[in-house]
């Protein structure tokens, strides 16, 4: 699945006569220059689609078929361990779930080559899935850099592989917290809009009916007239998911600066999303686990606000 803000080209191939019957993973390799591998690893993570649906590598291509592939980021040599606070909110032989802080990046990547997520895990955690990648050991979702809360890391590769399946199989819980702008009438409602990168602005998403299938459910927690507070479950996710479908229904979240306001509202820094609740089964155990985060004190400093009935914007 892609969950980062970052966002890289996506490459479409059409399938010919003469590659009917081929495996996805070989087309795929063959036709992005490559490695199967490494096509095998962007597959698990759901970068490789088949007619616009993930898939499985050993899935058969017939003629006429799109399959699209998003390549890693530019390669960064040298991913080195770096001693760097972490909040781990569990731990064990397979798995490792971690509440992320508000602009920490998950990975490395052009423009952010250290001091990510993936950077302190290496030190922190020595035994991590190979699955991901160099860039990428044991990270099975990602989220954005400006988003707080929680993800959970693989420590083997078949813990990989399950976890990987629970989020393809949609049977990974995911909420999250969030401020939106302007008053929704309903208590609760459901997005339901593809998404696929904006057609003239690359480092953005948008709804897009040739985009991917994306589902997002809301449920209003509190009203503060210009300002609402909502627990968000994904159904899907897709990159900027939750931000692209609260802009799409005219309810940017507060401190978006892309798909919303520039201005810094209720001494929020980005957006007012954070990651609260994680539910899903033990890739060894089976058993059903959950873990939750706080908000973080930036987010509870702006309920406080709105709590205290001073409009946002007020000093």
């Amino acid at each position: 699945m892609t969950f980062a803000g970052e966002i890289t080209d996506t490459l479409e191939f059409e399938v010919g006569p003469e590659a009917e019957g081929q495996r996805l993973d070989s087309f795929a390799a063959s036709a992005s220059g490559l490695s199967r591998s490494a096509v095998q690893r962007l597959i698990l993570c759901g970068d490789v689609t088949l007619n616009g649906l993930e898939t499985q590598a050993k899935a058969r291509v017939k003629a006429g078929d799109v399959v699209a592939v998003t390549p890693p980021p530019p390669a960064i040599t040298d991913v080195v361990a770096q001693d760097i606070p972490l909040d781990i909110v569990y731990q064990d032989a397979d798995i490792a779930v971690i509440n992320k802080p508000k602009g920490m990046v998950v990975h490395p990547a052009a423009g952010n080559p250290d001091g990510t997520l993936v950077n302190a895990i290496l030190f922190h955690i020595k035994d991590l899935s190979g699955v991901g990648g160099e860039l990428r050991p044991g990270i099975v979702h990602r989220i954005d850099r400006m988003t707080s809360g929680l993800l959970v890391v693989a420590k083997n590769d078949a813990a990989h592989v399950s976890l990987s399946d629970q989020l393809k199989t949609h049977s990974v819980s995911r909420v999250y917290y969030a401020l939106c702008e302007g008053n929704l009438k309903e208590d609760s409602g459901t997005v339901n809009a593809p998404i696929a990168r904006h057609r003239t602005d690359r480092k953005r998403m948008a709804v897009d009916p040739k985009g991917r299938s994306a589902v997002t459910h809301w449920q209003v927690l509190e009203r503060f007239g210009s300002v609402t507070f909502l627990r968000v479950e994904l159904e899907t996710g897709r990159t900027h998911q939750i931000r692209v479908h609260m802009a799409h229904i005219k309810h940017p979240l507060v401190g978006d600066e892309v798909y919303g306001h520039a201005q810094n509202r209720l001494g929020v820094t980005g957006q007012a999303l954070h990651a609260g609740e994680l539910r899903l089964t033990h890739p060894r155990t089976g058993e059903l686990m959950r873990f939750t985060a706080p908000l973080p004190d930036e987010f509870e400093h702006a309920l406080h606000i709105l709590r205290s009935g001073k409009r946002p914007g007020d000093q």
